[in-house]
C-alpha cells in the first residue's frame, strides 16, 4: 500500500457543508506547534450538484444511482479546488501527505440508538485519490457513530488547539448551514471542553432567500435587517423540542429544511408575514438559539468567536451581541485564521491524526464511548 511520506506534514483539508454552496479547501502546514495555511480557496458547486445534493436531502427515486453521480461529480469539484490549493502554494502533489474529505451530507441520523443510528457523507474518495495523486482520508463521522456518539462536531479539538485561553471560558460557534458552539473553559481549569449543534444557521435562510429573490445568501443580512421579526412565529420555531434537548446532539437538513418552515407557516393560514419579515426571524432564531445554549451551558464565558458563512451576516451578529451581554462578540478573523477557513483546516488536521492513528474525536462533545481514529484511508 501506497502512503504518505512520514515527512510530510503538509496536509490538505476540503471541506462543504450544509449551506451546499460549494467546497473550501486549505492546504496547510502543520509541523509547528499552530497551523499554517500556506493556500486557501473555494470552489463554487454548479447548480445542477447543488440541486442533486439538495435532492438527496430526502428520500426520492432511484436513490443509489443519482447520489453515485452526484458523488463523482463532487470528486470533479474538489479536484479542482486541490489543483487550485496546490497551484497557489506553488506545492507539487507528492509533497501532500494527504487530503482530509469531509464530503457532502445527505443523511444525519445518529440519535437512532437502536442500532439503527447512522450518518453519510456522500463522495467518491477513491476517485478524488485517482484524479489529485495524493492519498485521501475520508468518512469521519461513521466510527463516532458506531462507538456511540453522534459524529458531530468534530471540530472542537481543532477550536480548543487554536482559540483556547488559560484564563477564561470561551465558546467558538461556527454557523455554517448549521450552528455549532464548542466550549472551551479555561485551559488552567482542567474542565472538558464539550459542544454540540445549536440547530439552523444558514441553511433556513439561503433557502428562503432563494427562493422568494432568486439570491445564494442575505448579504451581510441586508434583507434581515429590512423586515421585522414576527414574534409568533419565532416562538412558534423555539418550539422544535431540538433547541431543548441536552447534548450530545447534533442535528443537520433531516430536521431543519424548507418543508419545516412550511408547517410552520401553514399554521398561519390566510395571514402569512411578509417574507423579509420572515428572513429577520430566522435570522433571530438562530442567533437566538446559539445564545441561549451559550447562557445554558457556558455561562462563566466572556468571549464568543465566530466563524463560517454566518460571521459575514451582520443581522446575525449585532443579534448575538445584543442577546448576549457582557460577552465579547468576535470572529476568528480576529484571531488571525480567516472565518472560512476553520472548518476546513479542521479536517486537515483530522486527516493527520487519521494518518497518524491517533484519535480524533472528542468523547465529551459526542458522546461516543470513547477516543476513536476518525476516517478511512484510499492511498494515492
Amino acid at each position: 500500500m501506497s502512503v504518505p511520506p512520514a515527512s510530510s506534514e503538509r496536509f490538505i483539508g476540503l471541506m462543504s457543508g450544509t449551506s451546499m454552496d460549494g467546497a473550501d479547501g486549505v492546504l496547510v502546514d502543520l509541523s509547528g506547534a499552530h497551523p499554517v495555511v500556506l493556500a486557501a480557496a473555494h470552489t463554487p458547486f454548479p447548480q445542477p450538484l447543488r440541486e442533486a445534493f439538495g435532492a438527496l436531502q430526502q428520500p426520492g427515486d432511484d436513490e443509489i444511482h443519482r447520489e453515485a453521480l452526484a458523488a463523482n461529480a463532487l470528486a470533479g469539484v474538489y479536484a479542482e479546488c486541490v489543483a487550485t490549493l496546490l497551484r497557489l502554494a506553488d506545492a507539487r502533489p507528492a509533497s501532500i501527505a494527504a487530503i482530509g474529505a469531509h464530503g457532502q451530507t445527505i443523511r444525519h441520523r445518529p440519535g437512532l440508538y437502536d442500532g439503527t443510528g447512522y450518518t453519510r457523507q456522500s463522495q467518491h474518495p477513491a476517485l478524488l485519490a485517482e484524479l489529485t495523486g495524493i492519498a485521501v482520508v475520508a468518512d469521519f463521522r461513521s466510527r463516532d457513530v458506531a462507538a456511540g456518539g453522534q459524529g458531530a462536531p468534530l471540530v472542537p479539538a481543532v477550536h480548543a488547539a487554536l482559540f483556547g485561553a488559560p484564563d477564561e471560558t470561551r465558546v467558538v460557534c461556527n454557523i455554517g448551514g448549521i450552528s455549532n458552539i464548542s466550549i472551551l473553559p479555561a485551559t488552567a481549569s482542567g474542565r472538558p471542553v464539550t459542544g454540540f449543534d445549536c440547530g439552523p444557521g444558514n441553511a433556513l435562510l439561503d433557502d428562503w432567500i432563494h427562493r422568494h429573490r432568486g439570491l445564494p445568501y442575505d448579504d451581510n443580512g441586508a434583507w434581515a435587517a429590512s423586515g421585522t421579526v414576527d414574534a409568533a412565529l419565532l416562538a412558534q420555531c423555539l418550539t422544535e423540542p431540538y433547541f431543548g434537548a441536552p447534548p450530545p446532539k447534533s442535528t443537520g437538513r433531516d430536521l431543519f429544511h424548507p418543508g419545516w418552515l412550511q408547517t410552520l407557516l401553514a399554521t398561519r393560514g390566510n395571514r402569512q408575514p411578509p417574507a423579509a419579515d420572515v428572513q429577520a426571524t430566522l435570522a433571530t432564531l438562530t442567533a437566538t438559539a446559539i445564545a441561549r445554549d451559550v447562557q445554558t451551558h457556558a455561562a462563566d464565558a466572556r468571549r464568543l468567536i465566530v466563524c463560517g458563512g454566518g460571521a459575514r451576516n451582520g443581522y446575525v451578529m449585532a443579534e448575538l451581541a445584543r442577546l448576549l451581554p457582557g460577552v465579547a462578540v468576535e470572529t476568528t478573523d480576529d484571531f488571525g485564521v480567516p472565518v472560512l477557513e476553520v472548518e476546513a483546516l479542521a479536517f486537515a488536521w483530522l486527516a493527520r491524526q487519521c494518518v497518524r492513528r491517533a484519535p480524533g474525536n472528542v468523547p465529551t462533545v459526542t458522546g461516543a464511548a470513547g477516543p476513536r481514529v476518525l476516517g478511512a484511508i484510499y492511498p494515492r
